[in-house]
């Protein structure tokens, strides 16, 4: 093809997929008790996590304008052409770099086309959106009609989560720590979505770990069109078994053509904690 479809690493594909898929990542720089890491194969989630445990802060920093150039410039330099879907706009000024990136490149290779798309979307979210990409490309469908799709699918492609650890969504700013603190005593789990502006909202709670897990299932059930599903993706916060507790129940409700099942990657694993569970699957519009 004359184009190549990029991302970045808060995709959470598995990183064979990535390969698979042949859709090259920029990784996200995260900062772990003052030490800078990369979100690629080098930051596994057993450290990730058990540093997590351990107490030690970590943030994450978008890309910025100049490790966007410097991922797109040798694809241009082959002379081709540029799709870029990333972490959405409302989580992250990361699109606004890639935007930055692509006006400072355009003149200098005004015969390629560099095309940033806001996907309004995270994690495996954003993974199946790549998934149907990698699709259209490989079908031979034109450059111009990877945009068309983002804008017409994005906003059906569902994201659910559920966390243990009300005090690690307290440090990102998302619950108050008066709220984290008597939530975590009553054993209170937040029930969340990412909206249709790709900002995560808090849309409801549930007590009892096993509760929120099931919840996240029925969440599906309301918001699936019909009890056939092509994707079903989990990521999970070091949690396995509690995440396929969620995909059987999922099981029970719909027949599923794929599955896809992955840590959360430091880049969404360093705000939300361990003990995540998120679940992404196309169905109606997302709710406000």
């Amino acid at each position: 093809m004359d184009y190549v479809i990029l991302t970045d690493s808060s995709a959470d594909l598995p990183w064979a997929l990535y390969r698979e898929l042949d859709i090259p990542f920029v990784p996200f720089n995260i900062n772990v008790g003052g030490e800078n890491r990369f979100d690629d194969e080098s930051f596994t989630p057993a450290e990730l996590y058990g540093t997590l445990r351990g107490g030690v802060v970590a943030t994450t920093s978008q890309v910025t304008p100049e490790a966007f150039k410097d991922f797109f410039t040798p694809r241009l330099r082959e002379g081709k052409d540029i799709f870029y879907a990333g972490l959405a706009s409302g989580l992250s000024a990361t699109y606004e770099s890639a935007c930055a990136a692509r006006d400072e490149l355009a003149p200098l290779y005004p015969a390629s086309r560099i095309e940033v798309v806001d996907s309004a979307s995270v994690t495996l979210g954003l993974g199946i959106l790549l998934h149907r990409l990698a699709r259209l490309r490989d079908a031979g469908a034109p450059f111009e009609a990877l945009r068309e799709y983002v804008e017409r699918n994005k906003n059906n492609i569902n994201h659910l989560f559920t966390v243990n650890d009300l005090m690690f969504l307290q440090r990102g700013g998302r619950v108050s720590k008066t709220s984290a603190v008597v939530g975590s005593l009553l054993g209170i789990k937040p029930m969340l979505h990412v909206t249709p502006e790709g900002k995560l909202k808090n849309h409801g709670k549930v007590r009892g770990r096993r509760q929120s897990l099931v919840a996240l299932a029925e969440e599906a059930s309301a918001c699936a069109v019909g009890t056939e599903l092509e994707y079903v993706m989990l990521a999970h916060g070091d949690c396995e078994e509690d995440m396929l507790v969620t995909l059987e129940e999922m099981k029970k409700r719909f027949t599923i053509n794929h599955i896809v099942t992955r840590n959360l990657g430091a880049t969404i694993g360093a705000h939300s904690g361990p003990g995540t569970v998120a679940l992404f699957f196309e169905g109606k519009p997302r709710m406000e």
